[in-house]
């Protein structure tokens, strides 16, 4: 079996400072009039503080919210507030982000969290590479929590099986999942999958073919015996 480079990679992109709104009023109305007008309702809790609700620009939040676990640099009425992206609501026909839970962080904090995993490059020549787990649990820093967990398998062999604890992970995170929890499993296709017809299916076929053609035969013998029949006795009236 083929050692494979398994690591964590950081997270990079668009600034998270954002500017939060606060907001007094509620209810299904309110809130889709604020989607109207380019922002999201949202709700801050944690650390024993009172929930704030809030709404945020959409279109900023909607950027960072393209990956996982996204921490937002809030400025809430002029209040410094760093928050972990905990649950996204949407609507399951368009969807548009129709709400927010965003949890307290404050830096040098632990978080729990699913990281996804990806895969780089491609397994040997005629196999697959089935991903068994689309994220793994981590704890992490608030401040420095892995975007993704990248996993090479260029070049794996058939057997080649990757596990949770073989993940080299980003410093300050610790594996919660079970070390020996699969993520890759690197298999040969069987000939069913791939849509060949199985040992005697085909000989089925046209032993089923032949029956149907000797019904007919049968059926058009007796039709023609029923014909002779009548055509006997009008001759002898």
């Amino acid at each position: 079996m083929t050692e494979k480079t398994v690591h964590g990679d950081k997270k990079s992109g668009p600034d998270n400072h954002i500017v939060a709104e606060l907001r007094e009023n509620f209810g299904k109305g309110y809130a889709r009039r604020l989607r109207m007008a380019g922002r999201i309702p949202a709700v801050i809790y944690g650390h024993g503080t009172a929930p704030q609700h809030v709404s945020l620009p959409a279109h900023e939040v909607g950027l960072l919210l393209r990956k996982a676990n996204a921490i937002l640099d809030l400025d809430v009425a002029g209040k410094k507030q760093l928050a972990l992206v905990k649950d996204v609501q949407k609507d399951p026909v368009r969807q548009i982000i129709e709400h927010l839970d965003l949890v307290i962080v404050r830096k040098g904090e632990k978080v729990h969290v699913e990281v996804p995993i990806h895969l780089e490059g491609e397994s040997f020549s005629g196999t697959i590479a089935m991903l068994e787990a689309n994220t793994i649990r981590l704890e992490a820093d608030a401040t420095a929590i892995p975007e993704r967990i990248l996993i090479d398998i260029e070049g794996a062999e058939e057997g080649t099986k990757i596990h949770a604890g073989q993940v080299t992970l980003p410093e300050g995170s610790t594996l919660l999942d079970d070390a020996e929890l699969l993520l890759v499993n690197v298999i040969v296709p069987a000939a069913a999958s791939l849509g060949e017809p199985a040992e005697g299916e085909e000989v089925e076929g046209e032993a089923a073919e032949g029956a149907e053609g000797d019904a007919d035969g049968e059926g058009a013998a007796e039709g023609d015996a029923a014909a002779e029949g009548a055509s006997a006795e009008a001759s002898a009236e």
